[in-house]
């Protein structure tokens, strides 16, 4: 191969130039990540909200045929240790007059409490509980009835009200989220 006058030939320079060009775009990348780490990072959840990412609720002081109302992330979640009456209701429903099917088996783990978000699935209205056609939840603001499960019956409310992850943690305890 010829050779020029620094001494080195051809072939080497085509190699080296590749060799700098990998190693400054891989420098620029990794320079480009680490400035970029800062800004990413700064959108996760703060302290305090991933303290709020679930709540304990002491179910003992909720009577039967009682509601309480519990803010969870923001939202209102509704609490209802529900009577006997209300649970036959919810059973008693054909699934295919509903207009989003879901038994009511499907959004309890204990017939006696019914734990859902308190937010109208129409635009985010808070319903008022024991009210409406259904003796279960009205939304005043466009006139969805929701049954004593939560499900949606009449209305413009597209789907049921929604049931948050929930576990028992004892007979008197329920921690949401």
């Amino acid at each position: 191969m010829a050779t020029t006058e620094q001494g080195t030939s051809e072939g080497t320079d085509v190699t080296r130039r590749d060799f700098l060009y990998v190693a400054s775009g891989a420098f620029a990348a990794v320079g480009a990540a680490a400035a970029a780490w800062p800004l990413i990072d700064q959108m996760n959840p703060s302290a305090d909200v991933l303290a709020l990412s679930s709540i304990e609720v002491d179910l003992s002081a909720i009577d039967v045929g009682q509601s309480v109302t519990v803010l969870w992330r923001g939202k209102p979640v509704f609490v209802r240790h529900r009577t006997p009456k209300e649970i036959e209701e919810a059973r008693a429903v054909d699934l295919a007059s509903l207009p989003d099917p879901q038994a009511d088996e499907d959004r309890v783990q204990k017939p006696e409490w019914l734990i859902m978000v308190g937010v109208c699935t129409h635009l985010g209205c808070v319903p008022i509980g024991e009210r409406g056609d259904y003796d279960g939840w009205f939304c005043p603001c466009h006139g969805s009835h929701y049954d004593t499960s939560g499900r949606i019956r009449k209305g413009p409310a597209p789907k049921n009200l929604e049931v948050p992850e929930y576990v028992f943690l004892n007979d008197t305890t329920v921690k949401i989220g």
